[in-house]
Formats: structure tokens, C-alpha cells, sequence
């Protein structure tokens, strides 16, 4: 009986735990939601998710519970959870919201998850925005939805009836990108870049450069005509940079299958790439079989393409870059002339630097190469120079290291 009455006294208290974060309505219909908001003149919130969605259980676990999220949200919206895969575990309130998360994901293009959809009092949608982060910035995003001058839909609005001044214009084209609406933005990007007279300033190339994805997008040419004007203002590389991403998987990678077995065609590909892009043909090859055979985890392969792709365009490869491939060799390759190539690349990754995680890469090439006493000294460097949270994983490797441990798979 003692035990029950404690349990009976502590229930408020786990009731109130549970209630500080956000409320979701449940066994209410789209309708219902609707009408609820508009009697108690408060706004929706819609949080458009999957079951298969990372970043939309991240948001579920880690930021919604939280109290400063429930407090506001709680306060100025009615929210609602709508499930828009279906999976047989499905229960009866997400069936019987089917048809309604069918037509809102047709009615507002949802093509990424997690979406949040805002609605005023009436019904009305007003705003949007996309993706997963920390609490701060959800609720300075949903904070924008009781805004007209922030709201996405409200611009967009403006915009189709006739806001299509200059600022207008970059205002909307970046809303747009935000809120992931692809129909839209490169529209509305392109519009803008015609009221310019003058493209190559810096704050210009860079909206280009934010709005360059695919071929078709005005900024593919821009670039890929003038790429020494580019370089002049952005940075020697910027063009290319840019460019060759968006060659490399309209060209080569839209043709391949990772499921397939068959052995790739490299020279008929290089001969359709050096008519169309010569300029950028050779490299983007081979960096191309690089990121293919490390795909495939093919590691023999993979060990003869790094290597012929570092000697030729290693010098301007990035510190993160370096580490990247280094530590893809530590991790995969088993011939020590690759690893030893990989040291030296690994070397060049923090010589402007004190980069911890740079260093541990270092420090186990070193070991794999059987040079253990060198490999402990740089990896005890690594661990005084990383942050107090991560000293445990680098005191590990070195407990693996002094016992003679693979410190790789």
C-alpha cells in the first residue's frame, strides 16, 4: 500500500515532466485541427515527417521535449505530427490522416523531411522552413511565422502579385532556397541576376554560386565562360570548384549503377566529357573513379586512383580533403606504398595547423607503417590538443597502440 500511495503521489510530477515540452494533438482530424485554431485564434504548427527521417527523430528526441521549446510553441501554436510515409505498423490515427498528408504534400511540394508548415488562425499556410538543428534556431524559425515581413508564403504572395524590385527579388530568391522550395528559388534567382548590371562583384557571384546546381542554371554559364573573372574576385580554384560537382554528376555518375557488376566504360566516358567540358575532362575523371571504387569499397582500385589523383591534383587539394583521403587509405588499403603516400598527404593536412583530429590520422599511418614509437608521440600530441570531451577516444588509441592493437577494422 506504501509503495502505491508514493506512486500515486509522484504521477503529477511525471505528468509534469512529460508535458514541459511540446503538446501534440492527437485523434483529431485536419479539420478539426483547423477549427480548434481558428476558435481559439492561435496559429498551426505542422511538423511533416517520416519514419525513416534521421534528422526528424533527432528533432523528435532532443528538441521538441525541451521546456523553452514547449513554452513558446505550446503557447502560440496548436501542433500537429503528420506522418507522411506509411509503414505496415502504421496505427489508426496516422490511416486516417493518409489522405489529408497525401494532399499537403502534394499542395505544398514537401520533398524534404523534416518540413514544418505554419497556418494562421484561419487555415491560411504562411510559412515554411526545412531540416533539422538546435533549439535556438527552430524557434527563431518559428518565431519568423508570426511575422508577415518574414513569413515565406506571405513574400512569395507578394512577390506573384508584383514585388519584383531588385532587393525583392534576392530577398525571395534566398527565402525561397531556405524554405526548399526548388521550383521557385532558381526561378526567382534567375530573375534576379537579370537586373544586375554588373554580375562579377563579389556579393553577386556569390548568390551565383549558391544558386548553381545543375547545367541549366543561369550561373553554370556565367562560370563556365569566365572563369578567370571569377577566380580574380572569389579565389583562384572558385570556378572550378563550383563547376566541376555538377559535371561530374550530370556526366559520369548519373550513368552508373552501384548495384551493377559490370565493369565501368572509362574511356568512352572521357571521350563524351573531353567534347563537352575539355577543360575540365581529365580531372573530373579522375577524381570521378576515386569517389566510384571507394563507393564500391573497392580498395584495390581505390588504392591506384588516389594515388594517380593526388599526384597530379594533390597540391590543391584542402587540409580536410587531405585528412579525408588519408585516413580513407589508413582505414581500407593494405599496400604500404599507398600508406606511405597517404602520410605525406596526411603530413601537409596540418601544417598550418593544430587540428587534433588531423594529427590522430598522422599519428595512425605511422603506426600502420609499423613505426610505433613516432606513431605515440603524434598521438599523444592529438590528445592535449583535443577537447576535454574527446581526450578519452584518443587515450584508447593509445592503449591499443602500446599493446600492439589494430587500430583500424
Amino acid at each position: 500500500m506504501k509503495k502505491l500511495t508514493l506512486l500515486l503521489l509522484l504521477a503529477p510530477l511525471f505528468s509534469l515532466a512529460q508535458e514541459k515540452g511540446m503538446h501534440f494533438e492527437h485523434g483529431a482530424s485536419w479539420e478539426a485541427i483547423k477549427a480548434k485554431a481558428k476558435a481559439e485564434n492561435k496559429y498551426i504548427f505542422m511538423d511533416c515527417f517520416t519514419t525513416w527521417c534521421g534528422p526528424c527523430r533527432f528533432m523528435s528526441a532532443n528538441v521538441f521535449p525541451q521546456e523553452n521549446v514547449g513554452a513558446f510553441m505550446n503557447e502560440k501554436f496548436i501542433n500537429v505530427k503528420v506522418q507522411l510515409d506509411t509503414t505496415d505498423a502504421d496505427n489508426e490515427e496516422v490511416k486516417s490522416w493518409y489522405k489529408d498528408g497525401h494532399d499537403i504534400m502534394e499542395q505544398y511540394q514537401v520533398r524534404a523531411f523534416p518540413t514544418y508548415l505554419y497556418f494562421d488562425p484561419n487555415g491560411n499556410v504562411v510559412h515554411r522552413s526545412v531540416g533539422a538543428g538546435p533549439a535556438e534556431m527552430f524557434l527563431e524559425k518559428s518565431a519568423a511565422a508570426l511575422m508577415p515581413d518574414k513569413q515565406y508564403y506571405t513574400l512569395l504572395k507578394a512577390y506573384e502579385n508584383g514585388a519584383k524590385d531588385s532587393a525583392a527579388l534576392r530577398k525571395m530568391a534566398l527565402a525561397a532556397q531556405e524554405a526548399y522550395d526548388m521550383e521557385n528559388a532558381p526561378k526567382i534567382a534567375n530573375e534576379y541576376l537579370v537586373t544586375q548590371a554588373n554580375l562579377f562583384t563579389k556579393e553577386n557571384l556569390a548568390f551565383v554560386q549558391n544558386f548553381t546546381q545543375t547545367s541549366k542554371d543561369k550561373g553554370f554559364d556565367l562560370l563556365l565562360k569566365n572563369q578567370q573573372k571569377v577566380d580574380d574576385v572569389l579565389g583562384k580554384g572558385s570556378a572550378a570548384a563550383i563547376l566541376q560537382p555538377i559535371i561530374m554528376r550530370e556526366e559520369i555518375f548519373k550513368n552508373l549503377s552501384p548495384e551493377s557488376d559490370k565493369a565501368v566504360d572509362w574511356q568512352t566516358i572521357k571521350t563524351a566529357l573531353s567534347k563537352k567540358y575539355p577543360a575540365f575532362a581529365d580531372e573530373a575523371l579522375a577524381k570521378a573513379k576515386v569517389m566510384w571504387y571507394q563507393r564500391k569499397g573497392d580498395w584495390n582500385n581505390y588504392q591506384t586512383a588516389i594515388v594517380a589523383y593526388m599526384n597530379k591534383y594533390g597540391a590543391g587539394a584542402s587540409p580536410n580533403e587531405l585528412n579525408s583521403y588519408a585516413w580513407t587509405v589508413f582505414e581500407n588499403c593494405n599496400d604500404m606504398a599507398c600508406v606511405a603516400k597517404a602520410l605525406e598527404w596526411s603530413k601537409k593536412s596540418f601544417k598550418d595547423s593544430n587540428e587534433p583530429m588531423y594529427i590522430d590520422t598522422y599519428a595512425n599511418l605511422l603506426y600502420k607503417l609499423g613505426k610505433k614509437d613516432d606513431a605515440l608521440t603524434w598521438e599523444q600530441k592529438a590528445m592535449e590538443l583535443a577537447p576535454e570531451s574527446e581526450k578519452k577516444t584518443y587515450q584508447e588509441t593509445i592503449d591499443k597502440m602500446k599493446k600492439g592493437e589494430k587500430t583500424w577494422n
